[in-house]
């Protein structure tokens, strides 16, 4: 969630973040009075919880000043009424404190619920608008060009025998498939060329859980305006991730970690999971929008002050591993309203794919800046020993939907694939062959 000092001494800057969303502006003036009545029941409480130990001195005093009359054989009748009030006095001070304390409970939650509902502030230069608002940044490579009628990646994948959707959909219904063979290959030799990468570029390899907590789940922020994306094992009460994002933004919960040799970065393998609610209709045909698959993400956390920088150096990683797939794409500046919440900017990598004539989605780097952070509790140590919240980017290496942009781009006329020359050594094969 965003900072509340930035909203108490800036509210105008969260209205015209919530604007370039096209998201609901009226929360900024809900939250600033939700502080209020939560900062003033507060102190109401903590006010009465002072005068209640006051109080109890008192009925200590008291008893021990009736405890002693007794024991010298005094008439104890005038002390044993001021006892018996100062106890009625110090109960009834209880209750009070006990319903101040609930009232300040609920004005803290209404509080938190509100600031969580705020997407993170978006970094200057960020397009406004929605989905088809972006901005181009970078064009790389021309649109793949054939002498003969391109196939789609599904009729190359079954002409293969590297993509199996009919046995797919038998076994865990639509939206589901099976790599077989040389598409199984494909893909793990991608994964696998992505993970050398990483390490060579200094990332921690991590095989990360699949299924997260609650709080986990929502302090990386994926479960506010896209719950209904996730896959949840109520019987467990937990929640199977979209990306390994999820659980290396838990993975330091609670923390104060070292940065004092620059940032920590992990390169995350995991099979994500998403319930791709509300895309009935769109995209049935193929692997490019699938309930489960495999992806390599990069994550990083930073000192806050590096974070944009650290963005570039991610989206560069990325134009690298699509250099050695050899595909032609471009590069998009995500507009504010298709930013998740956690997100203050995107930047998107987008194939050319042949056969629908149009640029898809391969990759995405986010800088999430200190949203998640703040939320899960991670902290840093600053040179001048002060704690202060890190900052959180993400980035993917590779992910399953790539295959579609190899076999398509790669295509020969023959119906085999030419696998590019980095990624054929993963692969063990330089031309995938039909087999019928």
């Amino acid at each position: 969630m965003i900072d509340i000092k930035v909203l108490r001494e800036n509210p105008e800057r969260v209205r015209a973040s919530q604007r370039a969303r096209g998201a609901d502006e009226s929360l900024v003036d809900q939250i600033l009075a939700a502080d209020s009545a939560r900062r003033s029941a507060l102190s109401h409480f903590e006010e009465l919880r002072s005068q209640q130990k006051s109080v109890s001195k008192q009925v200590g005093a008291a008893m021990g000043q009736l405890n002693a009359a007794r024991k010298r054989g005094e008439d104890v009748t005038a002390l044993e009424q001021q006892a018996e009030q100062a106890r009625t006095d110090a109960a009834a001070l209880a209750a009070q404190v006990k319903s101040l304390e609930a009232q300040a409970d609920e004005q803290s939650a209404t509080f938190e619920s509100l600031l969580k509902k705020v997407g993170n502030l978006i970094i200057e230069g960020v397009p406004s608008g929605g989905e088809d608002d972006y901005t181009v940044r970078d064009v790389v490579g021309s649109p793949t060009e054939f002498d003969f009628e391109p196939m789609d990646h599904l009729a190359l994948g079954e002409r293969l025998a590297a993509i199996d959707m009919e046995r797919g959909a038998k076994v865990g219904g639509s939206r589901f498939y099976f790599l077989t063979g040389v598409g199984a290959r494909l893909e793990l030799g991608l994964l696998q060329m992505g993970l050398a990468f990483a390490v060579e570029h200094g990332f921690t390899p991590m095989i990360t859980p699949t299924l997260v907590r609650p709080d986990i789940m929502t302090g990386a922020g994926f479960l506010d305006e896209h719950a209904d994306e996730v896959y949840r094992l109520e019987a467990d009460d937990l929640f199977l991730t979209g990306t390994s994002e999820v659980a290396l933004a838990g993975y330091h919960a609670d923390e104060i970690i070292d940065l004092s040799q620059g940032p920590q970065r992990y390169a995350g393998w995991s099979t994500c999971y998403r319930r791709e609610a509300g895309s009935h209709g769109k995209d049935t045909r193929g692997i490019i929008r699938v309930h489960q698959f495999q992806k390599l993400e990069m994550f990083v956390y930073c000192d806050p002050a590096q974070a944009e920088a650290e963005h570039e150096r991610l989206l560069g990683w990325e134009r690298e591993m699509l250099a050695k797939i050899e595909v032609p794409y471009r590069i998009i500046d995500t507009a504010a309203g298709d930013l998740g919440n956690p997100a203050a900017r995107k930047f998107d990598c987008e194939a050319w794919v042949p056969t629908q004539g149009r640029y898809r989605e391969l990759t995405s780097t986010s800088n999430c800046t200190t949203y998640q952070a703040r939320r899960l509790n991670t902290r840093f140590r600053t040179q001048e020993g002060k704690s202060e919240i890190v900052a959180t980017l993400n980035g993917t290496l590779a992910t399953t939907r790539w295959l579609v942009a190899i076999l398509e781009n790669h295509q020969q006329a023959d119906g085999s694939v030419r696998v590019p020359a980095a990624l054929a050594p993963f692969v063990g094969e330089d031309v995938l062959k039909p087999v019928s």
